[in-house]
């Protein structure tokens, strides 16, 4: 009886464990839109979390599609107009979301915008191409300062992290180089590798995936990245600057909090796989897990930090 009760036991806990794990995934497939065109960070986490999601919830689609303008203005103005049932999340941007509205060129508020989960971060980085006569941070400084104006730097979008940095790069260093948008890292790939621009103001994933094309000469972070130690930190060339873009999911507001939560649980979920952390280390992601119990705290934050931030870099109405 005592052995029959045991063997019962494990399979009552069984049974509850394999619920749990169906109640985990989405009834149905997950329409998963973003902001930029195919090619930079924002669609290479997407395909990552697409990969994971699909061994965890075999029966589930993730369909990424791409409605890409404005620097991922175009999508966030259109994010509530998508039904709220649950299945429709969007990739969205830290600092974009604050930085574009107080510009005054999109059709939304930072306030329309329901984020439920921040799941990376990518530290800024500055780059140029790898046959450039720039070969270290001196020799960038002394080709600003000998010809203000002439260096033009490429970025993912206007009034975007990429944006902020370069404005933050040019005051701190007391230089004048031009910000060139493209509408995402991928558009901005071309250039850069090509020589069309002069370098770039982007994130540490595209310098790790384009090694022997794009050299490194400059990274905000405290402590050189592991997969590019020959790239000195801004703190090491003398400026406090560890910074760069925070990547999330936002749903239409009017989506139930239960559904929210349901998201946001599954996306965290994700981000502690083995193999997500795995995949975002090789990439150069760094990974967050902010939640909709963190969230309206975290955004109180950042929208204060960036909010001042515009403000100093005259990205702002004043």
């Amino acid at each position: 009886m005592k052995k029959l009760f045991s063997i019962l036991t494990l399979a009552l806990l069984a049974s509850h464990t394999t619920l749990g794990l169906a109640q985990s995934c989405p009834e149905k497939n997950v329409l998963y839109y973003q902001a930029f065109p195919p090619g930079g960070e924002s669609d290479l986490s997407a395909r990552h979390q697409q990969i994971v999601l699909k061994k965890k919830c075999a029966a589930i689609d993730t369909v990424i599609q791409y409605k890409a303008g404005a620097g991922g203005g175009l999508m966030w103005g259109q994010l509530n107009q998508l039904p709220a049932d649950g299945l429709n999340v969007v990739g969205v941007n830290l600092p974009h979301i604050v930085f574009q509205p107080l510009e005054g060129q999109v059709q939304y508020k930072t306030t329309d915008i329901a984020p439920v989960f921040w799941f990376h971060y990518t530290p800024d980085i500055l780059v140029v191409p790898v046959n450039s006569a720039i070969k270290n941070f001196a020799d960038f400084i002394k080709a600003a300062k000998a010809d203000p104006g002439k260096l033009s730097l490429g970025g993912s979008g206007l009034n975007s992290a990429n944006h902020a940095a370069h404005e933050r790069l040019n005051a701190a260093f007391a230089v004048k180089t031009n910000y060139i948008p493209y509408k995402g890292t991928g558009d901005m790939a071309i250039a850069v590798i090509g020589a069309q621009i002069d370098g770039s103001m982007t994130y540490t994933p595209f310098a790790i995936a384009n090694k022997g094309k794009v050299r490194g000469i400059a990274v905000a972070m405290d402590k050189r990245h592991p997969l590019l130690p020959d790239v000195p930190t801004f703190k090491e060339l003398g400026v406090d600057w560890v910074d760069g873009a925070y990547r999330g999911i936002a749903m239409p507001k009017a989506t139930s909090p239960a559904a929210m939560k349901k998201i946001s649980d599954q996306w965290r979920t994700l981000n502690n796989d083995p193999e997500m952390k795995e995949l975002a280390a090789k990439a150069g992601f760094e990974l967050v897990n902010v939640g909709v119990e963190e969230m309206p705290a975290f955004m109180a934050e950042k929208t204060k930090l960036y909010t001042e931030g515009a403000a100093r870099l005259g990205l702002g109405k004043k």
